[in-house]
């Protein structure tokens, strides 16, 4: 189980403890990753998706799992975000467009 954000692919990265004495010892800066399940409008359920806070944040600001799988790059993307992906795009091709 890898500590990698499905949506954003921020994953660990890594810095120094600096102690009062400038003695620097390798750490790591961990995501703040959670489980959550999220609802696609267009496909019309829930899929459960490993995510950091602020792609949380992200979902909400810019109106859902779909709006952000649609716009965001496919080299970001899990392959499960990526199967969502294409599923959204097919769905939302298939409808008409609203007149």
């Amino acid at each position: 189980m890898s500590r990698r954000c499905e949506l954003t692919g921020v994953g660990p990265m890594v810095g120094h403890n600096v102690s009062h004495s400038n003695i620097k010892t390798k750490r790591r800066f961990l995501p703040s990753l959670t489980e959550i399940s999220v609802q696609s409008d267009a496909l019309g359920q829930s899929f459960r998706l490993k995510i950091t806070k602020a792609a949380l944040r992200t979902l909400d600001f810019r109106g859902g799992l779909d709006a952000v799988l649609l716009n965001s790059r496919d080299e970001v993307l899990s392959p499960r975000a990526l199967k969502i992906k294409r599923q959204v795009r097919a769905k939302v091709a298939q409808q008409p467009p609203a007149a």
